[in-house]
């Protein structure tokens, strides 16, 4: 049954490693259980109840990804896009949570009909294979970046920007922690990521680091105060326009970054296209109205699936795998709280070492290519977006392209992408 509803031989893989993918995603990404509610609560919502939708979203989100794409690709409420709902659209702009939540629901829509249209598909395969090649080493560079802030390796610095932490002993244990899965890389043992993240959590909580789970099961909170409270009739007035077009700008090249490079890295991939991209964006629209419904901000693709796929997850079991420890998160909340940063924060760092391997491919010496390649992933980790590479890297592109007399090399839908990233730019 299984090898029928996921391929498993086809994709070179089987159950344990699947499972073991799964579970590996899971612990990069179960951060998001406290983080997401910990942001969209400071607009009034109720915590508790964010707590379970979050849990309840990212799962059935998953699944949905896993069974309708066969991707090894979880989903959860995206980092980012949450701060922009709380921060800029209700904190900045005084929108009530009801609201914002119809305006991601709206932008949930319109994605959902460019995504029937074909439209979402063409953008994928109008985008060159050097900037494909550089969106997987820039979100390399950004889950790393990620992590080395994570683990307190890299802290905020105000002369500099950003500068060295202090070697304490969390950060000490989370190098070693790298180092253990570097080794057990190198060694060739399967299941290394995973190994190293439950080995370095158990170390902490020995030396007192961390404590061990206060318990193990709770019942969640109520959804009740925020789900279906959504208000999408005072989301359509005109001065939130601008606000569903920034979430389907932001949604549109964050989701489309992470699927072109995790399925590159799954190898699903092959002379260009990738097998199921259009249910895989089906999968991603369909999400993001869901979760708006429930009550919470813009679901997409994460990032942290190349931690699965690092492990040899290349198959929806994968991605269901994740969603149903999602779901039982749900109740076991102190266990999950129990696995730190530090200790997470190497898988974080050797996935983006994996998502660099392919930079070899990218001809420097061709500045037509390299330069917007070069923007593409520099950017990436520098301005903490994956979107703001991507812009960068396709105004960089088509300009250049325009600018040595080679327009008619141009595909017309990525002219119109590149003015689009201006405009967003300039406004």
């Amino acid at each position: 049954m299984l090898e029928n509803l996921f391929k498993l031989t086809e994709r070179r893989t089987d159950v344990r490693t699947e499972l073991i993918a799964g579970l590996t995603t899971f612990l990069t990404a179960a951060y998001i259980v406290f983080v997401n509610p910990n942001i969209l609560s400071n607009t009034g919502m109720d915590k508790g109840a964010l707590i379970t939708v979050t849990c309840i979203v990212a799962g059935l989100s998953s699944i949905l990804m896993g069974l309708w794409a066969n991707a090894p690709i979880m989903m959860a409420p995206g980092m980012g896009l949450n701060a922009f709902f709380a921060f800029a659209l209700v904190l900045g702009q005084g929108v009530p949570w009801q609201q914002a939540l119809g305006v991601v629901f709206i932008s949930g829509i319109i994605f959902l009909i460019l995504t029937f249209l074909g439209i979402r598909e063409r953008i994928v395969k109008a985008i060159p294979a050097s900037l494909r090649i550089a969106t997987s080493v820039g979100i390399g560079l950004f889950i790393a970046f990620i992590g080395m802030q994570g683990l307190g390796l890299i802290v905020k610095n105000d002369a500099v920007l950003v500068g060295l932490g202090t070697m304490n002993k969390t950060v000490l244990l989370g190098l070693v922690g790298l180092l253990l899965i570097v080794i057990l890389e190198i060694r060739k043992i399967k299941g290394s990521i995973l190994i190293g993240i439950l080995a370095t959590a158990l170390v902490g909580m020995i030396f007192k680091l961390s404590p061990f789970p206060g318990g193990f099961v709770s019942m969640p909170p109520s959804m009740a105060p925020v789900a279906f409270k959504l208000d999408i009739m005072g989301a359509l007035k005109v001065s939130l326009w601008a606000s569903i077009f920034s979430f389907m700008f932001v949604d549109l090249f964050d989701s489309l970054g992470t699927l072109l490079a995790v399925c590159r890295e799954a190898g699903l991939e092959k002379d260009g296209d990738i097998k199921d991209l259009p249910k895989m964006l089906s999968a991603d629209a369909v999400a993001t109205v869901f979760g708006s419904l429930l009550g919470t901000s813009t679901t997409t693709s994460y990032i942290e699936s190349a931690s699965g796929v690092a492990e040899g997850g290349r198959s929806g079991m994968t991605a269901v795998t994740t969603g149903v420890l999602f779901l039982l998160s749900a109740f076991f909340t102190p266990v999950i709280g129990a696995v730190q940063a530090y200790a997470t924060a190497p898988a974080l760092i050797i996935v983006g070492i994996f998502m660099m391997r392919g930079i070899g491919q990218i001809n420097f010496y061709d500045f037509e290519e390299g330069v917007p390649a070069f923007l593409t992933f520099i950017l990436m980790p520098l301005t903490y977006s994956i979107a703001q590479g991507l812009v960068f890297g396709f105004i960089a592109y088509a300009l250049i392209k325009l600018l040595v007399g080679k327009a008619r090399e141009l595909d017309p839908i990525l002219m119109v992408i590149a003015v689009l990233c201006l405009a967003s730019l300039l406004v």
